[in-house]
C-alpha cells in the first residue's frame, strides 16, 4: 500500500500523459506556450504501462485518471487504456480532457476500456471562450462532450473555472446547461498553478461566491462529509435532485485530511501532491533496469513522506516551479 506518516491510503493514481496541450488558457500557460519536454525525458508507452500495473497490483491502486496537458494529444493513447483495462485487478479507468479532441476519440476510448471523462468548459459564451482560451474552438468542446456521453463515457463531468470580469457570472447558466444535457458540472476555484505564477488569493472566485451565485436560482442541498468520502468535491443536490453540482475548493476549503491521490508525471516523476515542492524519480529506476519490487519501494518511501497538506493556507506558501500543464490535473 501507499501508506503516509498520517495514515492516509492512496488508491487513486493521477497519470500525466503528455505536457502539451492545444489550448492556452489565461489560468495556465501564456499565449506563446510553453518549452515542452523533450521526447527522450517522456515516458514511452510500455514504461508507462508497466508503471500503471505496478500501482495496481502491488500498490494497492484501484483507480486511474489520465491527465495532461491535454492527454488526448497523446498518440499512444487508446492502447494504454487497452493494456491498463486488461490488468487484474481491473482499475476504474477516467480520463480529464479539454474536449478539442473527442468527437474523433471517444467511441474508441470506450471500446478500450475507458469508463468516463471529465471535460473542461468555462463558459457558455463562445467568445468569452476564445478570450479564456485564446483560441476559437468552443463548438469543438460542446461536440466532444456530445460524443462522449453517447458512447457511453459516463457519468461526463464538466469541469469549470470561474474567473473574475470575464465569466464569473456563469455559474447559474452553466448548471442549467448542465442539467439540461445530462452532465455532472462542478466548479474549481482557480489555484497557484500557473507558469506565470499570476495568480491572487484576493482576486479569487471563491466557493462561497459561486454557491451564493448558484443559489439566486437553485436550491442546494448539501450531500454531506459521509456521502463525500475521499473526493475532492463538495456536492450538494440541486432542487431536491436528482441532479448535483460540486465544488472543488482547493484554496478556501481544503480537503487534505482525506487525501487518497499520487500523481505520476509524464517524464516519470511521482509528486505526493499537486502543490508538492520536490517529486521522486522513477525514470531513472526503470531505465537502470530495477526490478518492480525496487521501483514499487521507491514510490512507497515517496508516499510515506507526504505532507499534511497542501500549504495553501500558510502566508509562506511559494507556487510549485513546475505549472499544472507539467504536472497533471
Amino acid at each position: 500500500m501507499l501508506v503516509d506518516t498520517y495514515g492516509r491510503v492512496a488508491t487513486d493514481l493521477r497519470v500525466s500523459l503528455t505536457d502539451r496541450c492545444n489550448l492556452r488558457c489565461t489560468y495556465c500557460m501564456p499565449e506563446e506556450g510553453l518549452q515542452w519536454l523533450a521526447k527522450p525525458d517522456l515516458l514511452t508507452d510500455d514504461e508507462i504501462v508497466r508503471l500503471i500495473g505496478i500501482a495496481v497490483t502491488d500498490l494497492g491502486i484501484t483507480e486511474v485518471r489520465f491527465t495532461g496537458g491535454e492527454p488526448l494529444l497523446r498518440p499512444g493513447l487508446v492502447g494504454i487504456v487497452e493494456r491498463c483495462a486488461a490488468l487484474q485487478p481491473r482499475p476504474k479507468m477516467s480520463l480529464t480532457t479539454n474536449g478539442i479532441g473527442l468527437k474523433r476519440t471517444a467511441a474508441a476510448l470506450k471500446a478500450a476500456g475507458l469508463d468516463r471523462v471529465n471535460v473542461s468548459l468555462d463558459t457558455l459564451r463562445p467568445d468569452v471562450f476564445k478570450t479564456l482560451t485564446r483560441r476559437d474552438r468552443h463548438h469543438d468542446v460542446l461536440d466532444g462532450m456530445a460524443a462522449a456521453r453517447d458512447a457511453g463515457l459516463t457519468p461526463v463531468k464538466v469541469n469549470a473555472v470561474l474567473m473574475p470580469g470575464l465569466n464569473d457570472d456563469e455559474a447559474p447558466d452553466l448548471l442549467a446547461w448542465a442539467m439540461e444535457h445530462g452532465y455532472e458540472l462542478r466548479f474549481i476555484e482557480q489555484m497557484p498553478l500557473d507558469a506565470q505564477h499570476g495568480w491572487k488569493r484576493d482576486g479569487m472566485i471563491t466557493a462561497g461566491d459561486i454557491l451564493e451565485s448558484l443559489r439566486t436560482r437553485f436550491a442546494l442541498t448539501a450531500e454531506g462529509d459521509d456521502a463525500r468520502g475521499s473526493a475532492p468535491a463538495e456536492r450538494w443536490t440541486v432542487d431536491g435532485g436528482p441532479h448535483r453540482v460540486g465544488v472543488i475548493a482547493s484554496v478556501t476549503r481544503p480537503f487534505c485530511r482525506a487525501c487518497d491521490r499520487t500523481r505520476l508525471t509524464a517524464d516519470g516523476q511521482v509528486r505526493t501532491c499537486l502543490f508538492a515542492t520536490e517529486e521522486t524519480d522513477l525514470r531513472a529506476a526503470l531505465r537502470s533496469d530495477a526490478p518492480d519490487e525496487e521501483i514499487a519501494r521507491i514510490w512507497k518511501a515517496a508516499m510515506w513522506g507526504k505532507k499534511a497538506g497542501s500549504g495553501l493556507d500558510d502566508p509562506s506558501f511559494l507556487q510549485p516551479e513546475r505549472p499544472m500543464s507539467a504536472i497533471g490535473g
